[in-house]
Formats: C-alpha cells, sequence, structure tokens
C-alpha cells in the first residue's frame, strides 16, 4: 500500500485489517526501480523484523507510484461485448489512458467540463513487475506480472464516441484511474481466472461479475501488449470490465455530482468514490 496526502505518500505493508509495516527505509516508493530491482522480493526481510503500526485514518493512495503507462483492454468480458452490442473481439483491443489520471481508491472523482455521459467500469488491474518485450509465451508472461489491484476505468463516453478518434480522449481525464487499495501479490490469489467483481452506485447493484468471463486472461493480454510495446516494470494494465456499465443500461445511467461508486474484487479490497462537478 501507499499512504499519506497526494505527492507525499509513504510505502508501506498490510498486515491484517488495521496494521502496517512501513518500508520507506528499503524503498521511497513502489515506482520503477523499486519493480526493476526486485520488487517485493526486496521487503522480505524487512517484513520480518516487524515494527507493525496501527493505521490512524490516513489517505491511502494508488498501491503504485504514476507509472510509465496505463494500458487498457476493451471488450474484454464476453458479457459485457455482449450487452455493447459488439462482437467479441478476435484479439485483445488496446487503449491507453493518461498516466496522470491515477488517484487513491477513495478519492473523488471530478466530472470533466463539458461530460454528459461519465461512467463507471470496475476492473482488476495488472502491475507489471520487470521489463518485458516478445516474451515467447503466457506462461512466460506470468513472471513479468507484479500483482493484481482493483481499478475503476472511469470513462466519458461522449468524449470516447462522439468527438472522433481513439478512445483516450473519454478515458483520460483528471481522477479517471482509482487504483488499491493494495497491490496483492500473485502467490495471494489462488485463480486470478475466477475472481468475483461487483459495483454499486449510492447502494444500487450496477455490475455483478467474475474474470471467469474474461476472453482474454491477465497472461494472454501481457503476452499480447508485449508484442507491440516494450513493458516497463510499475507499468498498469487494466483488463476490461463486466456488464452493468452505465451505458448498457436502458436508458443509460450517467454519473451526477453527489454520486458515490463503491467497488471490489474478490481478495483486493474495496474502493469507495464521491463524485464531483466539474472545476
Amino acid at each position: 500500500m501507499r499512504i499519506g496526502e497526494p505527492g507525499a505518500e509513504k510505502p508501506v505493508v498490510r498486515v491484517g485489517e488495521s496494521h502496517y509495516i512501513d518500508v520507506s527505509d528499503v524503498t521511497p516508493d513502489f515506482d520503477e526501480r523499486f519493480f526493476a530491482a526486485g520488487g517485493t522480493a526486496l521487503l522480505d526481510e524487512r517484513v520480518t523484523r516487524g515494527d507493525v503500526r496501527a493505521f490512524a485514518g490516513e489517505r491511502v493512495g494508488a498501491p503504485i507510484a504514476r507509472p510509465h503507462q496505463i494500458l487498457c483492454i476493451g471488450l474484454n468480458y464476453s458479457d459485457h461485448a455482449a450487452e455493447t452490442g459488439q462482437a467479441v473481439p478476435a484479439e485483445p483491443i488496446l487503449f491507453t489512458k493518461s498516466p496522470n489520471t491515477l488517484v487513491g481508491p477513495y478519492d473523488d472523482v471530478r466530472i470533466p467540463r463539458g461530460a454528459s455521459k461519465t461512467d463507471w467500469e470496475v476492473e482488476l488491474g495488472i502491475v507489471i513487475g520487470r521489463r518485458a518485450s516478445y516474451l515467447d509465451s503466457p506462461e512466460e508472461a506470468a513472471d513479468v506480472i507484479a500483482g493484481y489491484c482493483v481499478v475503476n476505468d472511469v470513462s466519458e463516453r461522449a468524449f470516447q464516441m462522439e468527438r472522433g478518434g481513439q478512445w483516450s480522449k473519454g478515458k483520460s481525464a483528471e481522477t479517471f484511474n482509482p487504483a488499491g487499495p493494495w497491490l496483492v501479490t500473485p502467490d495471494e490469489i489462488p485463480d486470478v481466472g475466477n475472481l468475483g467483481m461487483w459495483l454499486e452506485v449510492n447502494g444500487v447493484r450496477r455490475q455483478t461479475g467474475t474474470t471467469a468471463t474474461m476472453v482474454f486472461d491477465p497472461y494472454v493480454i501481457v503476452h499480447h501488449l508485449s508484442r507491440f510495446m516494450v513493458l516497463e516494470p510499475g507499468d498498469l494494465v487494466n483488463t476490461g470490465t463486466p456488464p452493468g456499465v452505465g451505458m448498457g443500461h436502458n436508458p443509460p445511467i450517467w454519473l451526477q455530482p453527489g454520486d458515490v461508486m463503491e467497488l471490489g474484487i474478490d481478495g483486493l479490497g474495496t474502493q469507495r468514490q464521491r463524485v464531483v462537478a466539474p472545476r
């Protein structure tokens, strides 16, 4: 985890529900340099030594520092593709989000100026653990994944669909990528292909899904991306969303100032964001 005010977060390891170990004496942040140097293996000795502290209401930041890139996979759940009326893709659909969209799991989400169709998307996030390109197989891709986290891939559909060009226009407004509350290493997840996912808006369940309906699993995604670009340590990959997004309802439902989103994935924690008006 990373706790503290924006821009001043410190790296910690969560212990149980209410305690943590400060590991800022091992690494100044969970960033590209940390993951490239060995990642969570660097923390083993420090965690063994303990010095456990209780959480005291600190803000929780995103579990990683601002990444080199945020890569996103579209229409990666068969049931979500069906609700949008689009075909299941033959290979992963790729778009990007601006890295400065990354915020903490409980930070406000701000509707951008001129927006009219702001939407939610609970997603599994992959954090890359080492530099990778031209991986030979999905099995090899498993070795470059540092861990997983909850992501809310907030989207402005009018910008995305009606303003021309690539999807990034509708994905890159400030605060549009809440992540966390923590990064979970692969060894802590019995089956990443069978994790329940959910999202509620104002206490009403909107999304209920499972990673079991992914078209392309995390290993296939990372292997595929490595054929087209160099993945850097600390990069974040958003892997798509199950059905129930606002765009998929009839009539559509869009986020408004004052709305509250709550979401989570089995074993990866929960998020809560308040939607606020444009600046």
